[in-house]
C-alpha cells in the first residue's frame, strides 16, 4: 500500500499537475502496463475529483493524473444527490483519499439554464429540469433587495454555486465533516478557466 497523502500534500499534487497541464509539459503519470497490472488488485487515488460533466473539463487531464490517481465523480453542474454524495463518502471512507474537489468552471450550462429558468422564467424539458433545480438554490443566495439576477456577473454565479457545493457537502455528510475535523481529509472548491487551463481556489474546508 503507497504511503498515505495529508490534504495538504494531495492538494499540491494536483496544483502541480494542473501547472504542468497550463504549461503543456505534461508527464501523464500513472499511465504504464505495469502501473495498470499494479491496479488490477485494489485502488488508492489520493483525491476524490467531483466535477462538472462537460466534455471540455476532463479531470485526470487538466490534472496531469493517471489510472488509479483520482476517484472521479461527475454530474451536469456538479448537482448534488444522496448517490453523488455516498460515492464522495466512499472515496473518502472506504478509499482513505485525503482530500475532495469541488470542480467547476466557466461558461457553465447548467448554471446559465438556471439563471434563465429565474429570469425569463425557461424551464428546461425532461430530466435536465432536475439539474437545473439544484442549481438554483446556489445562485439565489446572490439576489438581495431586489436585484434582478440578470445583472449579476456568469462568473459571480458560477463562484457561488462552487462555495454553495462545498459548504453542502460538509453540510450533508456526517462522515465527510468528522474527516475533515479530524483531519484526515480537506474539501477545496475550485473553479477551472477554459481558455487558459488553470484552476483557481474558490472555498476551502479544512487544512491544505
Amino acid at each position: 500500500m503507497p504511503r498515505e497523502l495529508t490534504p495538504a500534500e494531495a492538494w499540491a499534487a494536483l496544483r502541480e499537475g494542473n501547472e504542468r497541464f497550463v504549461r503543456g509539459e505534461m508527464e501523464h503519470p500513472s499511465q504504464s502496463i505495469e502501473r495498470r497490472a499494479e491496479l488490477s488488485a485494489e485502488q488508492h487515488p489520493f483525491a476524490v475529483l467531483f466535477g462538472c460533466s462537460d466534455s471540455r473539463v476532463a479531470a485526470e487531464i487538466i490534472f496531469d493524473q493517471g489510472l488509479g490517481d483520482l476517484f472521479v465523480v461527475r454530474t451536469a453542474g456538479h448537482v448534488l444527490d444522496t448517490t453523488v454524495i455516498g460515492s464522495i463518502e466512499y472515496g473518502v471512507s472506504v478509499l482513505g483519499a485525503p482530500l475532495v474537489v469541488v470542480l467547476g468552471h466557466d461558461s457553465c450550462g447548467a448554471v446559465a439554464a438556471a439563471t434563465a429558468a429565474l429570469t425569463d422564467g425557461d424551464i428546461p424539458p425532461g430530466f435536465v429540469r432536475a439539474v437545473v433545480d439544484r442549481v438554483i438554490p446556489s445562485i439565489v443566495s446572490l439576489v438581495g433587495n431586489g436585484q434582478d439576477i440578470s445583472s449579476v456577473e456568469a462568473s459571480a454565479l458560477g463562484h457561488e454555486h462552487v462555495r454553495h457545493t462545498v459548504q453542502m457537502l460538509q453540510g450533508y455528510s456526517v462522515s465527510l465533516a468528522e474527516a475533515v475535523a479530524e483531519g484526515r481529509c480537506a474539501i477545496v472548491g475550485l473553479e477551472y478557466t477554459l481558455s487558459d487551463g488553470k484552476v483557481q481556489v474558490a472555498e476551502v474546508v479544512g487544512s491544505i
